[in-house]
């Protein structure tokens, strides 16, 4: 197998399968590096028969609708609901700071001041402190012991098998970029296109994602896994609205994440026009949404303040598909991995 030189950019290489270590900020994960358990993180085949499934049957999504306190207060001082825009940006801007934050040390920052403010009996403050370290509590959790928001090893199970060769990927709604880089390390040789109309995305959320961050892929020459990072891809990162994209259908995968669930149910046939209309005949629609289980109602619950700027629904599995599937897709592999569903579609 060839060996990657290890560098301080690029600390990480093939040598490394199996090693897993929690980093202050996220959870670097080289387990499993050729796939090999997919059904361990993949479980799918939920409906044989799309065409057979009624929304009588299977109900309508969970809505969230407790919203973050930067919001309300926003609408209240404004007199008017929060635009779309507007929701995005903050949103953006609170997700970035959770990522960026070193866990361990907050952690003690916090433990700290409750102390003080225990020993001085000020009430507002316990009852703010005891907020904050149950919030960073979940959040250290989810992200960094179950890595359930990038997962990597349940994203490559629901991304392994596709019948694509130097992919051209376009990334709708990109934020970070995360799973396109996933795609990428897997499907290497292509290019990746990622759009977000919130210019911090691409400046901050995208910029600030760590350099040393390994992903899982294929060595293109030996077909042997190997660790891929962000500098050593080919990624072009556009600001735009969607709606305003000139592409044709020129792309082997469209990819979103967290998309659909954003937008109540009069708008979904146009989000999923926009996948279906970029992607080549031969092509490949990905999407995923966070599921529908109770953990994920008390997730979005707690960290209400720091996530619930936007519109946002929780589903299973089966109305994410009917969705697609009304909506000119067939569905190739349909699942559900930690705390995402995934799709993998061709445009009827």
């Amino acid at each position: 197998m060839e060996l990657a030189s290890i560098t301080p950019e690029h600390p990480f290489s093939e040598q490394d399968f199996e090693y897993t270590a929690l980093l202050p900020s996220y959870r670097v994960d080289l387990r499993n590096a050729r796939n090999e358990q997919l059904d361990r993180f993949l479980n799918a085949n939920v409906v044989s028969d799309w065409s057979q499934l009624s929304w009588k049957e299977i109900g309508r999504p969970f809505e969230v609708k407790k919203l973050a306190k930067e919001r309300r207060d926003w609408e209240k001082e404004h007199e008017q609901d929060m635009p779309v825009k507007k929701s995005w940006e903050y949103f953006n801007r609170s997700f970035h700071n959770l990522f960026m934050q070193d866990v361990p040390a907050e952690q003690q920052r916090l433990k700290s001041s409750l102390k003080d403010s225990f020993k001085g009996f000020h009430l507002h403050d316990i009852k703010q402190g005891l907020g904050e370290m149950a919030r960073l509590s979940l959040w250290n959790y989810v992200h960094r012991i179950e890595d359930g928001i990038w997962d990597p090893r349940g994203k490559r199970a629901l991304f392994e098998g596709l019948d694509v060769e130097n992919p051209r990927i376009l990334f709708l709604g990109a934020a970070e970029g995360y799973e396109a880089m996933q795609l990428h390390a897997m499907y290497p040789g292509g290019e990746v296109v990622m759009v977000d109309f919130d210019a911090f995305c691409k400046t901050d959320r995208f910029a600030h994602f760590p350099n040393t961050y390994p992903f899982l892929g294929t060595n293109p020459q030996t077909g042997a896994p190997k660790v891929w990072y962000k500098d050593q891809m080919n990624i072009t990162y556009l600001v735009k609205d969607i709606r305003d994209l000139d592409f044709h259908k020129e792309f082997d995968i469209v990819l979103s994440v967290g998309l659909l669930e954003h937008v109540p149910d009069e708008h979904k046939p146009g989000i999923l026009e926009w996948h279906r209309k970029f992607v080549k005949d031969d092509g490949y629609v990905i999407m995923t949404t966070p599921r529908n289980q109770m953990k994920s109602r008390i997730y979005y619950h707690v960290m209400a303040d720091m996530m619930n700027h936007t519109y946002r629904e929780l589903m299973d599995i089966r109305q994410m598909g009917l969705y697609a599937y009304e909506n000119g897709l067939d569905i190739v592999r349909h699942g559900f991995i930690k705390v995402h569903n995934g799709i993998i579609a061709r445009a009827r």
